[in-house]
């Protein structure tokens, strides 16, 4: 009987081209994060069901760039850093589920195929984008982690950009901002291969970091604005009150999630 391998396609009989590896998957990330409130409506129709909106502050979004090192248990891939290095951007808000308080990214952009293929499995909405952010480093013109720092980051997918930032950090901050700082909340969804099925796959998720450690966070002032584009509809979360931004160095494992229910999101396969 033959008999493949691997935790992602492509199967082979060594598992060695699988495109993800197999849980924990290990991250050294610098993250600037941008909160600012929007239209509440706006956020209640990305929310499918039984997901309603947050009680408190509804409207809040943080778009968040991250440019990241990961790797797997052994960490070979930071020795053949094509393997290991990737960055990305992502909306999120918040919402309520039987009660309890969520973060959610409803869109995201990343510029590696495995982190597409990692997003698949933990319901995060991934496509592929073009993503740029201001590192920082102690010598020469890049900028410093203390205040009057300036960082500037900026979103393109498909040839169009879709958002762009500059941040001042102002003073060091007890948190990293109030809109991610929940476990998340996703669906894994996949059509049928039959035409009329509807949905093969149809989960809802609660995810989170096994485990973390961050640096001290920095809060400052951003200075953001959101595009148009034909195929994204980032812009339509238009921003209508700053809150703040935030930088902060971050280590995250990532160890698998928990199934809350199946088959109830009322999602079309269309």
């Amino acid at each position: 009987m033959t008999s493949v391998r691997g935790y992602f396609h492509p199967k082979t009989a060594t598992g060695t081209s699988s495109l993800i590896p197999s849980p924990p998957w290990r991250y050294s990330g610098d993250l600037l994060t941008v909160e600012y409130r929007t239209d509440p409506s706006r956020v209640r129709e990305l929310l499918p069901e039984p997901l309603e909106l947050a009680d408190e502050d509804p409207g809040a979004v943080a778009l968040i760039w991250a440019d990241w090192q990961s790797c797997s248990q052994p960490g070979s891939e930071l020795l053949d850093p094509v393997l290991s290095q990737y960055k990305e951007a992502f909306a999120v808000v918040r919402c309520k589920y039987r009660g309890q308080t969520y973060s959610r990214c409803v869109y995201i952009w990343v510029d590696k195929d495995f982190a597409i293929a990692r997003g698949l499995h933990q319901g995060y909405p991934k496509k592929l984008g073009s993503l740029h952010q201001t590192r920082p480093h102690p010598y020469g013109p890049a900028p410093r982690i203390e205040a009057g720092a300036r960082f500037g980051a900026t979103l393109a997918a498909a040839d169009r950009r879709l958002a762009q930032v500059v941040v001042t950090l102002r003073e060091p901050s007890e948190t990293n901002g109030f809109v991610n700082g929940h476990p998340m909340v996703h669906h894994r969804w996949l059509p049928s291969v039959e035409k009329g099925k509807g949905l093969a796959l149809d989960e809802l998720i609660e995810s989170g970091a096994a485990s973390f450690e961050g640096g001290q966070p920095w809060v400052g002032d951003a200075e953001l604005e959101l595009f148009e584009a034909p195929t994204e509809e980032l812009a339509l979360l238009e921003i209508r009150e700053p809150i703040a931004a935030y930088y902060r160095q971050v280590g995250v494992v990532w160890d698998g999630g928990r199934l809350l229910e199946a088959g109830t999101s009322g999602a079309s396969a269309e």
